[in-house]
């Protein structure tokens, strides 16, 4: 090989090198160094028989919120509603002599502690104004948790997503490699027992982790179901791409593990418009994470487990598809010369 063809070979891998580290900074470091809030959605609980005082302070929060939160004002009632429906990351509660931030362990953690934050800071200057425009002295703000996670239980949704991807992956890629070294050719049903064995047993491994993890986390069937529907819903998708590409398909789905921590476990307001709309906006992870988020939760009504069903049925049913679609018979091999000659 000339000393031409080498530094040819060098700049080629250089460059392949550089390629990587743009993918690999886009989607890790990239979306944790562009967090910021933006529109993270809030509401002002006041009471119907609540003072003008304080209804002007809520109102005058609406405006007050600046580009971070986005807020609304509903009655106590209607507020811990749409937290419940996790249509807002949490509620700042003003009543008659109480300030209160009530926040939920169903909701995804990244989004509550920001706003958690935000609206304490504001309760305590809302009560300092209330305090001044009534005469009373200041109200401490308090904060309420419905549905309280455990430190396992704000990651398990997520762990639980990637441990579906991950152990779906690798068994459908040992399946391909196998199939190559031993020279079989990978027919249907050897697919199909794949892709059923696999979501059987992972299922089967989150609900020992989630017990080995938390005492207080016993998945009931509902849970059980969903990580079954995404575990196999995984593992057909995966399966088809392995089909049509080969093995050659890791090179897609092997990094599409890295969108699970990195965009899945953030909430959108957070991310840049550019991962929101790019990665955020059709990632697998993020209706596995929050659908299971909401079961484990308590709140099996959230609309984001409805939407994740109808997500991953999606997946499973287009990757079965594939899986299952005829293969094109072979064309028959063109016929020798001499026999193609007419007879004398």
């Amino acid at each position: 090989m000339t000393g031409t063809s080498t530094r040819r070979i060098a700049g080629l891998a250089a460059l392949a090198g550089a390629v990587i580290a743009v993918v690999l900074g886009f989607l890790t470091v990239g979306v944790q160094a562009s967090v910021a809030p933006h529109g993270l959605p809030v509401a002002v609980a006041v009471p119907d028989q609540a003072a003008p005082p304080v209804r002007a302070a809520a109102q005058h929060l609406t405006t007050a919120g600046g580009d971070a939160l986005s807020v609304q004002v509903t009655s106590p009632e209607q507020g811990r509603r749409l937290l419940d429906d996790k249509t807002v990351y949490g509620v700042l509660e003003l009543a008659p002599g109480q300030v209160g931030v009530v926040v939920s362990g169903a909701v995804n953690p990244a989004g509550t502690q920001v706003v958690q934050q935000a609206l304490t800071g504001a309760g305590q200057a809302l009560s300092a104004a209330i305090s001044q425009a009534t005469g009373t002295p200041a109200a401490p703000v308090r904060v309420e948790t419905v549905h309280p996670a455990s430190p396992a239980g704000r990651i398990a949704p997520l762990a639980v997503s990637i441990l579906a991807w991950v152990g779906s992956l690798a068994a459908g890629a040992l399946l391909v490699l196998l199939g190559r070294r031993s020279g079989a050719r990978i027919g249907t049903a050897a697919r199909l027992t794949q892709i059923a064995a696999t979501a059987v047993l992972i299922t089967a491994v989150v609900a020992g982790f989630l017990a080995l993890w938390d005492s207080s986390l016993t998945p009931g069937w509902d849970v059980l179901g969903y990580v079954l529907l995404t575990a196999a819903a995984f593992a057909a998708v995966q399966a088809a791409l392995l089909r049509l590409l080969g093995i050659r398909a890791m090179a897609i789905l092997g990094p599409l593990y890295l969108l699970a921590p990195n965009v899945a476990g953030q909430v959108p307001e957070l991310l840049n418009p550019a991962y929101r709309i790019l990665l955020w906006s059709w990632a697998p992870f993020r209706f596995s994470t929050e659908g299971i988020r909401s079961l484990l939760q308590g709140t099996p009504g959230a609309p984001d487990v409805t939407t994740g069903v109808w997500v991953l049925g999606a997946m499973l049913v287009a990757g079965l598809v594939v899986v299952l679609w005829p293969r094109r018979a072979p064309r028959p091999a063109p016929a020798p010369a001499a026999e193609l000659q007419p007879a004398r």
